[in-house]
């Protein structure tokens, strides 16, 4: 059997019923690795003599009648943020190669309790914090749709490694479209789960071995289809060490049992942050086809003003990041804030909320409330809302130094580099869970995707609609050149 676009799922399902062994499925992927990696450089870190002991142990269990969990056997790699015990976790900072992990990220540690075999680490920008996918330590990655172009950031190596047939599945992490940003650029699925189901412990950033639970980020799946996120979440849903005394995470089934239950609010482009036309389009033809397919599809959208709820979540961002910044650079940032001449400027945005009063963060919290009962409210009307999730399809590396002027075009005009993060902002400072599912592809050949964001903690629900749409006008397509 080729197992090169098998789902994880049937995978497992494989290594069960004796029909390949994980041994025999890890020396697959090795290959794939060696024949596509070095064009794409999606993978960073490898654990090989490692891996081969454990799926030897895989393949002893089984026979001995044991197996561990749902994902016995099956080889895959995680985003190298995540510790891995032994190996090391940069986030793509040259200060911290010497930073082996002692212990597993619990997210980590979830894998391997369901059997999976984790044979590397996938790249991923400075600190995560970049819509492409390169640093000092590992290098750039490319998109395997065109090497000219970035995966996406900051799971980039996490997308672009599943697009090129080299894993089955990846580990990601979000806060500010990281794992909905790739998927969206190389045509994956990607899960953001609702905020704090599942352990972020074990992360870079915050620091190495740091206890602090960071606002807004989370940690999920990225797949090539929909019911290995679904199979990936039963995996990694579950409460932190200090929680797991007294709490449990019982994640509710979909909304809906067909797909002609579903109320299905769409949103193709919004002036807040405008989308290429090419991709506005893709999402309204798939809202066609799940009216088509039967399902109540009008375009709707909560009772919130877009543009000032990413104001609050850039200026939320700004705070959840600046405790690793020293007090001279804070300083420098309140000086800034202080003298900008646009407030508004999403720069002055950043250094306001950088370093903001603790009773500003607490009423800037209490907006969110606000928001977040005004999205609760939206979904007694409706089960989930389609939207974008980047304005552009992939776009051309540019390592260019400032940020701020990095530009990409949209309908042919320029705009700020930074506004790539709106629409995943407007719905993670929210908390909401947000499937990314391919709709389509550019005239140039690029994937395009699409947002399912649902109620915070119906996560299922998000995951099944991207299943329905999956049956309705297909799912994932390899890029060209890869079936080797």
């Amino acid at each position: 059997m080729d197992a090169t676009w098998m789902a994880a799922g049937d995978l497992a399902a494989a290594v069960r019923a004796r029909k390949v062994s994980s041994a025999e499925l890890l020396e697959h992927f090795r290959k794939r690795v060696e024949l596509h990696n070095p064009r794409i450089n999606a993978v960073v870190v490898f654990d090989w003599e490692r891996a081969k002991e454990r799926a030897a142990w895989a393949d002893a269990a089984l026979a001995g009648g044991t197996p561990t969990g749902p994902l016995h056997g099956v080889p895959m790699t995680v985003k190298e943020c995540f510790d891995v015990e032994g190996l090391p976790t940069t986030a793509g900072h040259v200060g911290l190669k010497a930073n082996a992990a002692l212990r597993h990220a619990d997210a980590v540690r979830r894998l391997l309790d369901a059997g999976a075999v984790i044979f590397g680490k996938t790249n991923t920008p400075l600190f995560a914090g970049d819509f492409q996918t390169y640093n000092e330590v590992y290098g750039t990655t490319n998109n395997p749709w065109d090497l000219t172009l970035g995966p996406g950031g900051s799971s980039g190596g996490s997308a672009a490694a599943l697009a090129a047939g080299m894993t089955p599945m990846e580990l990601g992490s979000d806060i500010g479209g990281s794992i909905r940003n790739p998927a969206h650029f190389c045509g994956v699925y990607g899960h953001k789960p609702s905020y704090g189901v599942v352990s972020l412990r074990g992360h870079v950033p915050g620091p190495p071995n740091s206890l602090n639970l960071p606002d807004i980020a989370v940690a999920g799946p990225l797949t090539r289809n929909a019911d290995d996120l679904d199979l990936a979440l039963s995996v990694l849903a579950g409460p932190g060490e200090w929680d797991a005394a007294a709490w449990r995470i019982d994640l509710p089934a979909p909304r809906r049992t067909s797909l002609a239950d579903y109320r299905i609010a769409i949103c193709p482009d919004d002036a807040f942050c405008p989308v290429d036309s090419e991709i506005a389009d893709a999402i309204s033809r798939a809202g066609d086809a799940l009216a088509k397919a039967g399902a109540a599809v009008r375009a709707s959208k909560p009772a919130i003003d877009f543009a000032a709820s990413f104001r609050l979540f850039y200026r939320m961002l700004a705070a959840t990041l600046a405790p690793g910044y020293d007090d001279g650079l804070l300083d420098q940032l309140a000086a800034g804030a202080k003298a900008a001449a646009d407030q508004q400027a999403m720069s002055a945005l950043f250094m306001r909320g950088a370093t903001m009063r603790h009773v500003d963060y607490v009423r800037a919290e209490a907006a969110r409330q606000d928001e977040r009962a005004r999205w609760a409210d939206f979904f007694t009307g409706y089960d989930v809302f389609l939207c974008p999730i980047v304005m552009t399809a992939a776009f051309a590396h540019d390592h260019s130094p400032d940020i701020q002027g990095r530009r990409l075009k949209v309908n042919g005009a320029e705009r700020g580099y930074l506004e790539a993060i709106g629409w995943a902002g407007l719905i993670g400072n929210v908390r909401l869970p947000s499937t990314v599912v391919p709709v389509g592809h550019t005239k140039a050949g690029l994937p395009i995707g699409m947002q399912v964001v649902g109620p915070y903690l119906e996560d299922r629900t998000c995951i099944d609609v991207a299943r329905h749409l999956e049956r309705a006008i297909g799912g994932f397509t390899p890029p060209a050149g890869y079936d080797a």
